[in-house]
């Protein structure tokens, strides 16, 4: 089509003046003729003028202005831009006057450092460096609890040398479920981030910790932090040694700040990680570091770094040369070498704990205590969970003591009787011919959970078990399980039954030994309760998982399976709020560790947590072991002069007999309480379960016990013989409803019957 004859163009043409001239002139006419027609179609195609529009002008303010753009996103300009995690900017940074990163005086600052006061003249005077307030990033600062932010503050001074001039170690002792780890974040935050200088105190961290808590402390930082402090997880890998080399040679801003390590991989790649100097050395679970003579302390003891920070809830486990190397590998030196520090105070301490102490010996041991706490409190802190009682519900703890059945008795008796065993417990033979005492003991605490963990070797009549296998009765295949030939898996069966049928609490069970875990298993299966179980042998990412279903309220799991030494650090079960530890370990704090998984943070429910002891047995003399060790452990790192004196030292060695008592513990604390099986006394109302024992309940029925689950099935479980029973501190927080209308059902049932009331 030509332009000229587009409507467009046409319609311009039709509306020049000459146009208008020539139609004006045409006469009307009624013939039609081909020009005629033309002209009107042209008139029907001029287009109409549109109505004038009214000119309105809105007047907007300057505030509607801000509102709308504060109202749009910031949007980058650069398509597809994701920023830096780095902390620093790029681009060249204008000389400015220093000051703090974050204000001094805004309200709730926890400042950690306070230059001292200078005068105008002083600073005119002056061309030295100019110091700055040290602030906690208020996005930790506002969260942290008062004994939190009090534990921030003492890290500090002492990696800053504030605490004790020339050394720049501390442990931090805390028991758990106080935020151990929140705290070492926020101090790790702030020496990265500040100094009294205006820059960074150190520009390297190494974390060292449990395999199982590697990805933990990972997943810790990123929630805090939200990402602002970059770590590097070493876990394993082809190119390990490539990247711990390049964290070593990391400058700049592209260095990582924080390695997240092992103590097995520490130890295997130490000469990489020796090769320059890091800023701060931090050891979680750090009991792991109790002998000075093992590999991995000399490898850690071998880094270039003086800042040294360690953590442990448990710092004296077994004796005070463990609690000596503790001190030696954060201030090498301050206690002096180890032959130096037994002679001076492990020998005196010691003497004065025995029951059998004179008064001399007790007073020469006080002085040598006070002596030693004195120093070594300057860079140790610790809190009890009694501070847990502001912010968690109430927990009650019972110590059960089971009888042994019958078969329980005559296998145990016919063991300890037999001639190996005498070889072994009073001629003290040793050898490959000899039976191990260590062995013994084993078999011993396997008996006392169920004599199916020690069928074959009843079956195959080895040492100790030549009289036993007649009496056996017998079995219906191997995986048949018999509860009513165990005094304590009966009872934990009633237990289990009860609290299904008539209770919406989850339950964890913890054991030291897998064959138990396995007998669980087999237990559930019978019953038809849903289970899950971690051990050894399942994965760190797998255990997350596994964690994250049961603590998920609407998941149908009943009972979580622990292995105490693989799970009893590090893991988060508060979906559940009963624990039974079903055997005692030797070491107090792996049960104590194990114990802690249910009443943490985030638990709302009251905690019920249950031990059963096998009366009369190596588990009640272990579990009197266990009370000479805290009793350690409470002299020395709680200063608590108070302690009972209960056991000695020849008592607690003297394993290998069965004891025909309702409890071979309340015998020996001498109670003054009791009479004729009557608690005529009760215990004082301050006292909570983190007294002594003898400041407990004790109870030889179920009248005056809290936990109802417990109580309905004292009379069907005739093995029970005796219960020690205490809570924590006064609750200061509110329970969840279902458990206010439990409680009320209990009060209503059995009004005035707790030793609790009041």
């Amino acid at each position: 089509m030509r332009r000229s004859t587009a409507p467009s163009q046409q319609f311009k043409t039709n509306d020049s003046p000459a146009a208008a001239k020539t139609n004006f002139a045409v006469p009307a006419s009624t013939k039609r003729t081909r020009d005629h027609s033309r002209d009107q179609n042209a008139k029907l195609k001029l287009r109409k003028p549109l109505l004038q529009v009214e000119n309105q002008i809105t007047y907007v303010s300057d505030h509607e202005e801000l509102i709308k753009k504060l109202s749009r996103p910031f949007k980058c300009p650069i398509p597809n831009y994701e920023g830096s995690n780095s902390t620093r900017n790029l681009g060249i940074r204008r000389p400015q006057p220093k000051r703090a990163l974050y204000d001094p005086n805004m309200p709730n600052a926890l400042v950690l450092y306070t230059p001292p006061e200078v005068s105008e003249h002083d600073k005119l005077k002056s061309d030295g460096i100019k110091l700055v307030h040290v602030v906690v990033d208020p996005l930790l600062g506002n969260i942290l609890r008062p004994h939190q932010r009090e534990g921030v503050k003492f890290m500090y001074d002492c990696v800053t040398s504030v605490q004790i001039p020339g050394s720049y170690g501390c442990i931090m002792a805390d028991e758990m479920g106080l935020g151990k780890t929140l705290q070492c974040i926020t101090l790790l935050w702030t020496l990265v981030r500040q100094g009294p200088e205006a820059k960074p105190t150190i520009n390297k961290a190494i974390i060292v910790c449990p395999s199982s808590l590697v990805k933990n402390w990972s997943n810790e930082i990123h929630k805090w932090l939200g990402g602002r402090l970059q770590s590097m997880i070493m876990d394993g890998g082809a190119d390990i040694k490539k990247r711990l080399a390049q964290f070593m040679q990391g400058q700049g801003r592209t260095a990582i700040p924080v390695l997240i390590i092992s103590y097995e991989t520490f130890r295997m790649h130490a000469e990489i990680l020796h090769a320059s100097e890091i800023g701060l050395v931090l050891c979680d679970e750090g009991h792991r570091l109790k002998n000075c003579e093992n590999q991995t302390y000399r490898a850690l003891m071998g880094l270039k770094a003086k800042r040294r920070v360690l953590l442990s809830g448990t710092p004296i486990q077994n004796d005070l040369l463990e609690y000596f190397s503790l001190i030696h590998f954060v201030n090498e030196g301050l206690l002096g070498s180890a032959s130096e520090f037994k002679r001076k105070f492990e020998n005196y301490i010691l003497k004065g704990q025995d029951s059998m102490a004179t008064d001399l010996e007790r007073q020469h041991a006080s002085e040598r205590l006070l002596e030693l706490t004195t120093i070594v409190n300057k860079c140790l802190i610790r809190r009890t969970s009694s501070l847990l009682t502001k912010y968690l519900p109430v927990k009650f703890e019972m110590i059960i003591i089971c009888q042994l059945t019958p078969l329980q008795k005559q296998l145990y008796l016919n063991y300890i009787n037999s001639d190996s065993i005498k070889r072994t417990v009073n001629e003290g033979e040793s050898g490959k011919a000899a039976f191990s005492s260590l062995a013994s003991i084993t078999t011993l605490k396997k008996l006392c959970n169920h004599p199916d963990l020690v069928l074959d070797k009843i079956l195959e009549g080895a040492e100790g078990f030549e009289k036993s296998r007649s009496i056996l009765p017998p079995k219906n295949g191997d995986k048949d399980v018999r509860p009513e030939l165990s005094g304590k898996l009966m009872l934990l069966d009633y237990f289990l039954a009860n609290l299904k049928a008539n209770y919406s609490d989850k339950i964890v069970l913890v054991s030291n030994y897998t064959q138990t875990l396995d007998l669980f298993e087999r237990l559930c299966r019978k019953r038809g309760y849903l289970y899950v179980r971690l051990d050894g042998t399942m994965s760190i990412k797998k255990r997350a998982k596994v964690v994250e279903s049961f603590n998920n309220p609407q998941s149908n799991e009943f009972i979580f399976m622990l292995s105490s030494k693989a799970g009893g650090c590090g893991l988060n079960l508060i979906g559940a709020n009963r624990l039974i530890m079903f055997d005692p370990d030797w070491n107090p704090a792996n049960d104590d560790q194990a114990m802690a998984r249910v009443w943490r943070d985030g638990q709302q429910k009251p905690c019920y947590i249950y031990r059963f002891l096998a009366a009369g047995t190596i588990e009640e003399k272990i579990f009197q072991r266990q009370a000479h060790k805290k009793a350690l452990s409470s002299t020395v790192v709680d200063m608590n002069e108070e302690t009972a004196r209960h056991f000695s030292v020849a008592e607690l060695r003297d394993l290998f007999r069965l004891e025909e008592t309702e409890s071979d513990t309340h015998r020996k604390l001498k109670c003054k309480r009791c009479l004729n099986r009557i608690q005529v006394k009760n215990p004082p109302e301050e006292a909570d379960c983190t007294d002594d024992l003898a400041q407990w309940y004790h109870c030889w029925d179920k009248k005056g016990l809290a936990d109802m689950v417990l109580k309905q099935i004292w009379d069907m479980s005739k093995y029970i013989s005796f219960v020690f029973h205490q809570k924590s501190a006064k609750q200061e927080v509110k329970p969840v409803k279902e458990v206010e209308e439990e409680e009320e059902e209990v009060e209503e049932d059995d009004a005035g019957d707790s030793d609790y009331s009041g």
